[in-house]
C-alpha cells in the first residue's frame, strides 16, 4: 500500500512551521513516504489536502532538487534470477525382476536404439515417444499407440516393417497368448499359421496377420478392435521386424516384447545421475536422465506473472556476464509455494522455462544461477520524469510542481527503472520539475 503523507495546503513542505513538538514524528515519515517513491514504480506521491489543523510539515526533509522533463526511450522488462540445467529432468525405475547387469557412466549421451541399462544381460532399449510401452506385446492384432512407437522407431532404425492397417479399420486378434510363426505364401506375402484349437486369420494381402474390415463394417466384437488416429496394429510384418532387431541387439529372436526391453522418451537423454549399481534388484531407481538440451528455468511470483507470455524475448545473462538470447518457451501449470513453506503462507510461484537460441553458448556449463531479462513493454520518444517527482492529488491522479510552486496536473503511464512517463495539458519537454532525492 502506499504510504502518504499530509501536509497543509499551500504550505511548502520543506519550511519549518511552529508544529515543533512532533518534530521527530513528522521527519521520519516523511522519509518513510520519500522511500516508496524511490523504490520506484508505484506511482504514489504526496498528498496534497486541507485539514484546517495547526499540523504542518517537518521542519526538515528529504533534499528537493529541480530535474527537466526529458524525452526518452522506455522499457518496461523484468530480471529475475533462474537456474540454468539440462531439460526434462526424470527417474528411470526397472521394470519387471532382474538383477541390474550393467549401467552407463554419468553424463553418457544415450540415443534411439541404443541400450540404457541391461538386466540379467538383457538390454532395455531407447525408443523416442510420448507413449510407454505398458503390456507384453504377443498378439498378433494389437492395436494401440505403444505398438505406434515400435513400428515408428523400428522404422526409423531401417527396419521393413510392412504396410499398417489405415484408420478407421477393424482388426482381429489372434486367440494366441504366443507369438505366431510366420510363414511364406504363394504370393510372396505373409499370413500367420494360428496355433491348434483357435481359428484362422488369413492374409490380408498386404503383409497384416489379421482379418481386416473396411470403415462401414459391422461392429466390433470382443476379439476385434477398430484402429484410431496414432495407433499401430502388431501385424506378422512388424512382429518379424521386431525379431531381426532383437537379433541385433542381443536378445533372444522371439518376435515379442515386454516391458522392460524398451524405455520411451522424447529424445535422445543425457544420463545425471547413477542411483543403482551393478547386482542390485532392477525393480528400483536405476538413475535419472534429462533431455541432451539447457533451458532456464525462473521461478515467477504470481503478482509477475501477468507480464509474461509464451514466446516472449529473455535476454540470459550467464556467469561470465556474456549474454544469450532466448525466449519463453513454456509457463508450467503447476502453481508451488516457495520452498520450505508447508503452511500455506508462502509467495506462490510459477516455473517459467526459457529456451535459448543457440544452445552452444552454453555448452561448457552443466548447471549455473543465470539472471533473465525479459523484454516487456516499450515506449519510444516519450515525456518522463523520476518517479519522486509526482505528487497525488486529493482528489485523485497525480500533479508536478514546477520551480515556482505551480501544480501541473499529469496523466501517467509506463513505470520503469525509476522513471515515470507522464502527459497532458502544459507539460512539455525541459520545463523543470521538482523531485525528491
Amino acid at each position: 500500500m502506499a504510504l502518504r503523507v499530509t501536509v497543509q495546503e499551500g504550505v511548502d513542505p520543506r519550511r519549518p512551521t511552529a508544529g515543533r513538538r512532533k518534530r521527530k514524528e513528522k521527519k521520519a515519515l516523511y522519509l518513510a513516504a520519500v522511500a516508496v517513491l524511490l523504490a520506484g514504480g508505484t506511482g504514489a506521491g504526496l498528498l496534497v489536502a486541507g485539514r484546517g489543523g495547526t499540523d504542518s510539515a517537518p521542519e526538515s526533509g528529504p533534499k528537493v532538487r529541480q530535474i527537466a522533463v526529458v524525452r526518452t526511450d522506455m522499457s518496461g522488462g523484468k530480471e529475475m534470477q533462474g537456474m540454468l540445467g539440462y531439460d526434462s529432468p526424470r527417474t528411470i525405475r526397472g521394470a519387471g525382476e532382474g538383477r541390474v547387469t550393467w549401467l552407463p557412466n554419468r553424463g553418457a549421451t544415450v540415443e534411439r536404439g541404443q541400450q540404457l541399462y541391461r538386466v540379467d544381460e538383457r538390454p532395455a532399449v531407447i525408443f523416442y515417444g510420448s507413449t510407454p510401452l505398458y503390456r507384453r506385446l504377443d498378439t498378433p492384432g494389437t492395436v494401440g499407440r505403444d505398438i505406434r512407437v515400435v513400428a515408428d522407431n523400428l522404422r526409423a532404425l531401417g527396419y521393413d516393417i510392412g504396410a499398417q492397417p489405415a484408420p478407421g479399420t477393424v482388426v482381429r486378434q489372434q486367440a494366441s497368448a504366443g507369438a505366431p510363426a510366420p510363414v511364406a505364401t504363394g504370393s510372396g506375402q505373409e499370413e500367420t499359421t494360428p496355433p491348434a484349437g483357435s481359428s484362422s486369420a488369413p492374409d490380408d494381402g498386404a503383409g497384416r496377420a489379421t482379418d481386416a474390415s473396411p470403415e462401414g463394417a459391422p461392429s466390433p466384437g470382443p476379439s476385434q478392435s477398430t484402429v484410431g488416429e496414432g495407433d499401430g496394429v502388431l501385424t506378422t510384418s512388424l512382429m518379424s521386424a521386431i525379431e531381426r532387431w532383437q537379433k541385433t541387439v542381443g536378445m533372444d529372436q522371439t518376435g515379442i516384447l515386454d516391458l522392460s526391453d524398451v524405455v520411451v522418451t522424447k529424445s535422445a537423454v543425457r544420463v545425471s545421475d547413477v542411483l543403482a549399481q551393478n547386482g542390485d534388484e532392477a525393480s528400483g531407481d536405476l538413475m535419472t536422465v534429462t533431455a541432451t538440451t539447457k533451458s532456464v528455468t525462473v521461478p515467477v511470483e504470481s503478482l509477475d506473472m501477468g507480464s509474461i507470455t509464451s514466446g516472449q524475448r529473455v535476454t540470459v545473462v550467464l556467469p561470465d556476464r556474456t549474454t544469450v538470447p532466448g525466449r519463453v518457451a513454456a509457463i508450467s501449470t503447476v502453481v508451488q509455494g516457495e520452498q520450505g513453506q508447508s503452511d500455506g503462507t508462502g509467495q506462490t510461484k510459477t516455473n517459467v522455462t526459457v529456451s535459448l537460441d543457440d544452445p552452444r553458448s552454453a555448452e561448457n556449463i552443466d548447471s549455473a544461477p543465470v539472471q533473465a531479462r525479459f523484454q516487456g513493454e516499450s515506449k519510444k520518444g516519450v515525456l518522463a520524469v523520476p518517479v519522486g517527482a509526482l505528487l497525488a492529488l486529493r482528489e485523485g491522479g497525480y500533479a508536478v510542481r514546477l520551480s515556482g510552486g505551480r501544480l501541473v496536473p499529469v496523466d501517467t503511464g509506463m513505470f520503469a527503472q525509476g522513471l515515470v512517463e507522464i502527459s497532458g495539458q502544459g507539460v512539455n519537454e525541459g520545463m523543470k520539475v521538482e523531485t525528491t532525492g
